[in-house]
């Protein structure tokens, strides 16, 4: 496996320090699990450096047995369990809405998005063996080792996503150790939520009757309407982002590709959270007519994306290719990215469009 330099050099890099980066779309799309080396990279503060011998993760809360685990107890007094399932940055494809007017963050283009086979033990296991009671109010904190303004990152889920089966505390990725900047040695697995709802380098647990207080659940990424700024913006008064909305991008041909006229493959992702993509819909002319692509999804993985790929005859000229998706609720995507844009660029699922010239 190649070091942190060499695997930031496979990357678009948007920031060092904290280290944020994307793969080339083209890239993402050649494997249906993507490579750890290629996987995007989140982060809120400085990798911290941690020596998996003396981890400890303790479980407490109100009416909870305190647990305090090394990562050999993780792995000898829980059942192991592996999930296949895509994490997706809140931010993902935030390029597009930058296109309309500023945002803050970073300018993802469709790459803040990964699918792993993630293994671990299932966090309801080590909720139950606290002596957790499944009561619908309870709101699991996590606490990680990574800093953010000076303490650590935190951020929370509601109980029953806890101890729902796919929830994981994941040490493994695609069959070997999560890399440094993926969570080594312990992180959280939620699928079908957004990536900050799955904490990296894991310190501690703790179930409780509200959310977590930290400033990374209870002020930022919350969805605000588009009149509000940050000025503006009251946390109490904005969504808490969770679950994940339905998207879909095309990964090849690249933005600005020159092609030869005549048939053309286009090939992407898309995804619906826990429901399924049922059709993709892709245009070679703007969007004023659609084909339907064939779609590829691994049967038993509910919370993993569909690829989709489908042969266009184009016209020379200068065209724009797009996609949507419908899933199985019969719901589709907005437009345009001015639709649902708000000042933190989050949550940006509009058709995808990519122009390219043919010759």
């Amino acid at each position: 496996m190649p070091n942190l330099t060499e695997r930031m050099a496979r990357l678009i890099v948007h920031g060092e320090r904290p280290y944020n980066a994307e793969p080339p779309l083209t890239r993402l799309r050649a494997r249906y699990r993507t490579p750890a080396e290629d996987f995007y990279v989140r982060s809120h503060g400085d990798l911290p450096e941690i020596d998996p011998a003396a981890w400890r993760l303790s479980i407490d809360g109100a009416g909870v047995g305190p647990l305090d685990l090394s990562l050999a107890d993780l792995r000898t007094r829980f059942p192991e369990a592996t999930v296949t399932a895509t994490m997706q940055c809140a931010g993902n494809r935030r390029a597009d809405m930058r296109a309309v007017a500023p945002v803050s963050g970073d300018p993802w283009d469709g790459g803040a998005i990964g699918t792993a086979d993630w293994t671990g033990i299932r966090l309801g296991d080590v909720l139950r063996a606290a002596g957790v009671t499944p009561e619908a109010d309870l709101h699991v904190a996590f606490e990680s080792h990574d800093l953010v303004e000076g303490q650590p990152y935190g951020v929370s889920i509601p109980l029953a996503k806890a101890r729902a089966d796919e929830t994981l505390l994941a040490f493994a990725m695609n069959g070997a150790p999560l890399l440094p900047e993926h969570g080594f040695p312990v992180r959280a697995v939620v699928p079908g939520f957004a990536g900050v709802r799955s904490p990296k380098w894991l310190r501690r647990i703790t179930v409780q009757d509200h959310p977590s207080t930290n400033p990374m659940q209870a002020d930022d990424y919350k969805l605000f309407p588009p009149d509000v700024t940050a000025e503006t913006a009251d946390p109490a008064k904005g969504h808490t982002i969770e679950t994940m909305p339905l998207n879909a991008a095309i990964c090849e041909p690249a933005r600005g590709a020159r092609l030869q006229a005549g048939e053309t493959t286009v090939r992407g992702y898309a995804i619906a959270g826990d429901r399924a993509v049922v059709r993709v819909d892709v245009s070679g002319d703007g969007g004023r007519s659609w084909h339907q692509a064939t779609l590829e999804h691994e049967a038993g993985a509910p919370f993993a994306w569909t690829f989709w790929e489908i042969v266009l005859d184009l016209p020379s000229g200068e065209r724009d290719l797009v996609v949507r998706a419908w899933d199985a609720a019969g719901q589709t995507q907005p437009a345009r990215p001015d639709e649902t844009w708000n000042f933190k660029g989050y949550l940006s699922a509009s058709w995808h469009r990519v122009r390219v010239e043919v010759a």
